[in-house]
């Protein structure tokens, strides 16, 4: 099974989805060689170890249009490209169609992305609260104005959209959405099954995904929400008849779940079961891999932190070690809380598997006042919509 993006035809039709403060350039790359482990021999499948055929799609963290066109310091870090990309895949939020263009035309005439991805799923406060993220595409108008600005300015780099069902359940834009990004000429259309009011809570609605795509023939229909392994990649696809995944959640602390997923599409039973050696490895490799990136040990080693307790999930380390590797601040107090590990221990099994990341609990959106009066822009919701770009961080 394949996906098409534009000039590219990916190996395997998986993404990795974009996560502020976890796909940065060093996770993309641990990601990225975990999905070439799982690639069939040269024998069994020659087409996809051509050099120029991706794995999959790794997307950056979001970067907001406005801090990309200042060309902020983070910014800049954000659409930092892994070492050996084979598509530089940015995702870029926006609500004012002016600013967007313009980040789309700097990412495209500096040749600094081979794909972009526009955020409409993003259900956090801070930019709901605005009118972006998983609220926009209520306003038709707006949203239809940003994704044709973008596929007009990126020229031969294709545009895709990621979005969520809607506000609520009472307020469903992802049909409509879909439809106006189909016609504005994207490459395709990504849904997470669930609302912005339902966050990451519940169970993802995969039927909305099976309706989109019986709703959107003619570009593929990708699939996200409550991928935790590979059976659950397949199952969506046969599930909802999608053209794709995107997995996001579950790879945290668990990048060679990219193994599993290419070599599961590709009708192999290899699974990756590490050891906590094994693992241990790989969170030290983290580690280096983001000094390198960020040129900076203490700041790299705070960013990691967070990874911690997803690598250990499930494993036999007990409170005070976990504790202890949540406050590590340099690379030789990791290798000293590491050893303290049992390193011998085996594979838990479904402990390490299974949900990860806080779900949190369903909450009414914070929304522009006024917001679900109308599906169009007035004036008022203009200006507001014009500030919004400048109170939202990149990344």
């Amino acid at each position: 099974m394949t996906l098409s993006l534009g000039r590219y035809t990916l190996g395997t039709p998986v993404v990795l989805a974009p996560m502020a403060g976890v796909t940065n350039a060093p996770f993309r790359q641990l990601c990225q060689e975990a999905a070439r482990a799982g690639l069939p021999t040269p024998e069994q499948a020659p087409a996809i170890h051509a050099t120029d055929v991706p794995e999959g799609i790794f997307v950056s963290e979001m970067v907001t249009s406005r801090a990309l066109v200042e060309r902020t310091p983070e910014s800049m870090r954000i659409i930092q490209a892994a070492p050996g990309e084979k598509v530089r895949s940015v995702q870029l939020y926006g609500v004012d169609p002016a600013t967007v263009r313009a980040a789309v035309r700097m990412l495209v005439s500096e040749d600094r992305a081979d794909h972009i991805d526009l955020n409409f799923g993003c259900p956090v406060p801070k930019v709901t609260k605005r009118g972006g993220g998983a609220v926009l595409p209520w306003k038709r108008d707006l949203f239809a104005a940003i994704v044709r600005g973008a596929v007009q300015e990126a020229g031969e780099v294709p545009i895709t959209v990621k979005m969520r069902m809607g506000i609520d359940e009472d307020h469903l834009t992802y049909l409509d959405a879909a439809r106006s990004a189909r016609d504005a000429g994207v490459a395709w259309v990504a849904l997470h099954g669930r609302t912005a009011a339902e966050h990451y809570s519940g169970t993802a609605h995969w039927d909305a995904i099976a309706r989109l795509k019986e709703a959107i023939t003619d570009i593929p229909v990708l699939g996200n929400g409550d991928i935790w392994s590979a059976e659950d990649a397949l199952a969506m696809v046969e599930q909802t008849g999608c053209d794709g995944v995107v997995v996001g959640r579950g790879c945290q602390g668990r990048p060679w779940l990219f193994t599993d997923l290419v070599a599961g599409f590709a009708g192999s039973e290899v699974r990756v079961r590490p050891r906590l050696r094994e693992v241990a490895g790989v969170l030290r490799r983290h580690a280096e891999l983001m000094v390198d990136h960020m040129g900076e040990e203490d700041r790299a080693l705070r960013e990691l932190r967070k990874h911690m307790a997803w690598y250990l999930k499930g494993y036999p380390a007990g409170g005070d070690a976990r504790r202890a590797l949540a406050l590590v601040d340099s690379l030789a107090d990791l290798d000293a809380k590491l050893a303290d590990l049992d390193l011998d221990a085996p594979y838990p099994g479904e402990a390490a598997e299974g949900k990860r990341g806080r779900a949190g609990s369903p909450k009414v959106p914070h929304l522009p006042e006024g917001w679900l009066d109308s599906r169009e822009i007035d004036g008022r919701l203009a200006a507001l919509l014009a500030q919004a770009e400048l109170s939202v961080s990149g990344g």
